[in-house]
C-alpha cells in the first residue's frame, strides 16, 4: 500500500519513467509469449529461441533497476528511521514500486497477445497476427503466467540487491574478470559457430565481461584526461569521470556490447549469414535490447546529476562560470568515446572472425 501512494503521488517526470519500464516488460513479455507459441507449434529450435529472449529480459531487468534508483521516492532522507523507513525498508518498497510496473507491462503484453490471436475479439490485421503467433493451437496458459512473472520477479529481486547497503567496490576490480569473461564469450561464439546454442550463451559472455570492464574502462579515461600537467579544466574533468566510473561504467560498457553485435550483425548479413533467431520479431527485439540499454545509461547519468548537484551548486558560489561546467561535461564525453569506439570495432571484428572462421 505505501508502494503505491508513494508512486501515485510522485512528479510526471518519474511516472514517466515508470511508464517507460513498463512500456519494455511489454515488449519483453510479448517476445516471451512469442517463443511459446512457437515452441507450441515448432519445438524444434525453442530452447535456442527462449535464450535469445532472455536477452532482452535481462536489458529490462537493467533498465526498471536504473529507473528505481534515480526514483525520489526510494532515495534516503533524514529522520526517515524514526518513522520505520531505513535503507532495507525502502529497497523493499522499490522492488514493490518496480514489480507494480513490471507486471502492468506483463498484463500489457497478455492482452496484446489475446487481441492478436483473436480470443478477445475479432481478428486485426486480417488474421496475419493469428497466423504468426499459431492460433490455432491451444495456448497454455500455466506456461504463459510463468513466463510473464519472469519479468516482475526478477526486476523486483534485482532492484531489492541493487538498493540494499553495501560498501563500494574500487571500479578498476573488474577490469580484468571483464576481460577474462569477453575472451570466454568470443571463444564461445568461435566454438559454436552461426546458428549454434552456444552462440547467444557466447554473446551473453561478451556482453557481461564488456559490462564488468566498463567501470575500469571510465576510470582509465578519467585518468588519462588529468594526465601530464592538468589545468583546471581537466582536473575538474577527470576527477568527475572517476567519481562517476562505478555507476556509469556497466551501463556504457553493455552499450558497447550493444554496437560490438550491431556491427557484427552488419558484417554477417553482407555476407550471407545474418541469423534471425526470433524469426519476424528479431529486429523488434534488437531495437528493445537498444533502446533499454540507450535508456539505462540516460537514467544513470540522471542519476549522478542528481548526486552532483550540491556539487555544482557549491562551484557556482565560488564564482564558477557556467561554461567551464558545461566544457567540462563535453571533455569527459569526448573522452568516453574515444575509449569506446575503438572497443567496440575490436570486439565487433573479433566477433565476426569467430563466427566466420
Amino acid at each position: 500500500m505505501l508502494a503505491l501512494r508513494l508512486a501515485r503521488g510522485s512528479r510526471p517526470l518519474v511516472q514517466l519513467r515508470r511508464l517507460l519500464v513498463a512500456a519494455a516488460c511489454a515488449g519483453t513479455g510479448f517476445l516471451l509469449l512469442y517463443v511459446l507459441t512457437e515452441a507450441t507449434a515448432r519445438p524444434a529450435g525453442s530452447f535456442q529461441r527462449l535464450l535469445w529472449a532472455l536477452v532482452p529480459l535481462a536489458v529490462t531487468v537493467q533498465f526498471a533497476v536504473a529507473v528505481a534508483r534515480t526514483d525520489p521516492a526510494n532515495r534516503p532522507r533524514e529522520g526517515m528511521d524514526a518513522v520505520g523507513l531505513g535503507p532495507v525498508r525502502l529497497a523493499l518498497v522499490a522492488a514493490l514500486s518496480t514489480a507494480v510496473s513490471c507486471t502492468l507491462g506483463s498484463a500489457l503484453a497478455l492482452a496484446a497477445l489475446l487481441h492478436l490471436r483473436g480470443d478477445l475479439t475479432g481478428l486485426p490485421f486480417d488474421g496475419a497476427g493469428a497466423r504468426m503467433l499459431h492460433a490455432d493451437r491451444p495456448l497454455p496458459v500455466a506456461a504463459a503466467l510463468t513466463l510473464l512473472a519472469l519479468v516482475p520477479l526478477a526486476a523486483s529481486a534485482a532492484t531489492a540487491l541493487a538498493l540494499r547497503p553495501r560498501p563500494p567496490l574500487a571500479p578498476q576490480t573488474g577490469l580484468p574478470w571483464g576481460i577474462a569473461l569477453t575472451a570466454c564469450g568470443l571463444a564461445v561464439e568461435a566454438y559454436a559457430g552461426l546458428g549454434g546454442v552456444g552462440m547467444p550463451a557466447g554473446w551473453a559472455l561478451t556482453a557481461v565481461g564488456l559490462s564488468l570492464a566498463g567501470p575500469g574502462l571510465a576510470y582509465a579515461c578519467g585518468t588519462v584526461v588529468q594526465a601530464v600537467r592538468p589545468g583546471a579544466m581537466r582536473l575538474l574533468a577527470g576527477r568527475t569521470l572517476q567519481e562517476e566510473a562505478p555507476r556509469l561504467g556497466r551501463p556504457l560498457g553493455l552499450l558497447c556490447a550493444v554496437g560490438a553485435g550491431a556491427l557484427t550483425a552488419a558484417a554477417l548479413r553482407d555476407r550471407g549469414g545474418f541469423p534471425v533467431p526470433l524469426g519476424p520479431l528479431t529486429g523488434p527485439a534488437c531495437a528493445l535490447v537498444a533502446l533499454c540499454v540507450a535508456a539505462t545509461l540516460l537514467t544513470r547519468a540522471v542519476e549522478v546529476r542528481q548526486d552532483r548537484s550540491d556539487t555544482r551548486a557549491t562551484l557556482r558560489d565560488l564564482g564558477t562560470p557556467g561554461t567551464v561546467l558545461r566544457t567540462a561535461a563535453a571533455l569527459r564525453a569526448t573522452a568516453l568515446a574515444a575509449v569506446c569506439v575503438p572497443v567496440v570495432w575490436g570486439v565487433a571484428q573479433l566477433t565476426s572472425l569467430a563466427l566466420t572462421r
